[in-house]
């Protein structure tokens, strides 16, 4: 399945801007299940400077700065990508095998996924977690079953809420209110199968939302989106998705990937102005093809 991807990103000033830098991750990215067939960032006003390069983790990240006076900054990335998911996960391995397997990893496939098995900035390991996660599967259990579980437990166990939570929210608050957004469960998903002992990195990117039966698509509505990914032994890194509670989810465009949200936030930057008022509106479109 083919789909079309607009993402448009816009600031505007109160009063004229002197000087600005961003940083984007805004391009999507290589990934097993999916080929990016065409991919462009617009910036407007015209940068001054503009760097494209990988990170760490292989994520496309474009930098930019607009030195000259400016009253507004719009971002438009515009990406085609084919994508092409599994239906179905088979991983003979155990949960035990698999928590063997990621601790005593040595070489290439420890410097894969050491980044991804300890605590990090949005994602510590925390008393709520351990008892949330408790109970979802025992080491003899396959692998993919248990993370299955997992993400039916955060799809049936918490609420999407967008007025409750914002990008600087700490997961121990989201685990008591049990709300929240998909960034949110990512986050939950992420902590509870490192405390299991299992590699999972956080993905962000694009789904395609659905109209009503017989309702034409609405232009705007759709938005970015975050999931997870979990190494198995056989079957490698394999995406979830809590907040649809889909293993593997199957209309999701990958962007980039992280420890978590802060190594892959969208967009982010300083501006140096004269103090004033700053508005920002995000749109983003998913077209199939």
């Amino acid at each position: 399945m083919t789909f079309r991807v607009v993402h448009r990103t816009t600031y505007s000033y109160s009063r004229p801007m002197s000087d600005g830098f961003s940083i984007s991750a805004l391009l999507p990215r290589f990934a097993p299940t999916q080929i990016v067939l065409s991919a462009d960032l617009t910036v407007v006003p015209e940068p001054d400077e503009r760097e494209e390069s990988l990170d760490r983790f292989g994520n496309r990240i474009v930098r930019f700065g607009v030195h000259a006076a400016h009253v507004g900054l719009q971002v438009i990335a515009t990406s085609e990508v084919a994508v092409n998911v599994p239906t179905d996960i088979v991983d003979e391995a155990t949960l035990g095998e698999a928590i063997a397997i990621t601790a005593s990893a040595r070489g290439a496939l420890a410097r894969e996924l050491d980044p991804f098995v300890g605590i990090s900035e949005f994602v510590p390991d925390l008393p709520d977690i351990e008892r949330l996660v408790e109970g979802i599967g025992s080491n003899d259990e396959p692998v993919a079953d248990v993370v299955s579980r997992w993400c039916s437990r955060i799809f049936v166990g918490f609420e999407f809420d967008p007025h409750v939570t914002d990008v600087s929210t700490p997961l121990s608050d989201v685990l008591i209110s049990r709300r929240g957004v998909c960034q949110d469960f990512a986050h939950v998903a992420i902590a509870g199968l490192r405390h299991l002992g299992l590699a999972a990195r956080y993905v962000s990117g694009y789904l395609e939302t659905l109209p009503p039966p017989g309702e034409p698509k609405l232009v705007g509505v759709d938005a970015s989106h975050a999931w997870c990914s979990v190494w198995l032994p056989n079957a490698g890194w394999v995406d979830f998705d809590p907040t649809n509670d889909q293993f593997p989810p199957q209309r999701h465009v990958t962007v980039a990937w992280g420890r978590d949200y802060a190594d892959v936030a969208p967009l982010r930057g300083v501006v140096i102005g004269p103090p004033g008022d700053q508005e920002l509106t995000v749109s983003v479109d998913v077209t199939a093809g």
